[in-house]
């Protein structure tokens, strides 16, 4: 086969074409490519080329290139067949049935359950020998990370913390003025900032504030193989990252509750003042509705809640795979799962609060 003119992105797409129409009705066992009349090549006459030299288009014959220049030569042979495996466009993705998205759904759900029990073991083979011995421990960063999660999210979760406290404040006096109970608005805040929303408004905020720049954190040094460089020298990143993370969410989440929930009480109080009612009679309503057992409620969750959030956001920041969009998956996921986990755990501490009640 003689080849004249001009194999450039345009005439190449015709040759392409007609070859594979010629070759598919023959039989050839061997094949001789002469390019010496050739005027102009570029990069596409050059894959057309190395297409026919891998014999491609001719799988039982043995395909030789010649006369090409010396250049071309040169870049003719810097293609492989390996460059064309690599860099061939991927198949279209096989479309599944829904018993098989079912299917695939349940083994990545198992899977992921797998490595959850794991890492929860290995935070608890870790976590009491690292904290009791003081030259394991690396205090200094719990206190940095304690100052970025905590210190610095102060401002954040006191103005969600009072709007919170307003707003139930103001949807609460006007059907309870109804009933001549506006007074009672007191005791409505107090139980609700104090058993619930202070922990979940804390816990939350951790979750999308701190939990994701876990995840974020940890992600990109997987990324960049700085934990494959831990290891190389002998520290384990369970021991060296993962828990003075987590013992700083447990540290600092139950003191953000308290805060949460005294700026979501003030809030309220401040409505409560505006209605026209003295701050003795608002202290009151407050002391006689939260107990000190509503208090220990709202500290324990803010544990729970705290060893949760930044537990997955390590997690999620360990599972981060290769790829330009692998950090900012892994981060989305460690924000929905310490949600869904949060609310969860809160649902069951209110079921057992209940029972024991009874």
């Amino acid at each position: 086969m003689v080849l004249h003119g001009r194999l450039d992105a345009r005439t190449t797409v015709t040759c392409w074409n007609l070859l594979e129409q010629i070759f598919r009705a023959k039989k050839i066992k061997q094949l001789q490519v002469d390019a010496g009349n050739l005027q102009f090549c570029d990069g596409a006459g050059l894959a057309l080329l190395r297409y026919l030299n891998m014999g491609k288009m001719t799988p039982a014959a043995t395909v030789t290139v010649v006369g090409l220049e010396a250049d071309l030569e040169k870049l003719f042979y810097g293609f492989s067949a390996e460059d064309y495996v690599m860099f061939r466009p991927l198949a279209r993705k096989k479309i599944h049935s829904l018993p098989e998205e079912v299917g695939s759904a349940i083994r990545h759900a198992a899977a992921d359950l797998r490595a959850q029990v794991t890492f929860l073991g290995d935070i608890a083979a870790n976590l009491p020998p690292t904290i009791l011995d003081r030259k394991r421990m690396r205090w200094p960063e719990v206190r940095h990370v304690f100052e970025l999660a905590g210190a610095n999210a102060v401002p954040i979760v006191s103005l969600i913390s009072v709007l919170v406290g307003l707003i139930i404040a103001f949807e609460s006096a006007q059907p309870l003025a109804q009933f001549g109970a506006q007074v009672y608005v007191a005791n409505m805040i107090g139980l609700v900032m104090v058993r619930e929303l202070g922990p979940l408004l804390a816990a939350i905020l951790l979750a999308g504030r701190s939990g994701s720049a876990f995840a974020a954190e940890i992600g990109t040094m997987k990324v960049n193989e700085e934990l494959n460089a831990l290891e190389t020298l002998g520290l384990d990143p369970m021991r060296f990252l993962v828990v003075q993370r987590i013992t700083a969410g447990i540290l600092l989440t139950p003191l953000l509750t308290f805060y949460a929930t005294f700026m979501g009480v003030l809030g309220g109080v401040l409505v409560t003042l505006s209605l026209g009612f003295p701050m003795t009679l608002v202290f009151h309503q407050l002391t006689a509705s939260v107990h000190l057992s509503d208090v220990a409620l709202g500290g324990a969750k803010g544990v729970v809640f705290g060893a949760i959030v930044s537990a997955v956001g390590c997690l999620r920041g360990l599972q981060t795979q290769q790829g330009p969009s692998a950090v900012g998956i892994s981060t989305t996921r460690a924000v929905v799962t310490s949600i869904l986990l949060i609310v969860i755990a809160d649902a069951v501490f209110s079921i057992l609060f209940f029972l024991l009640k009874k």
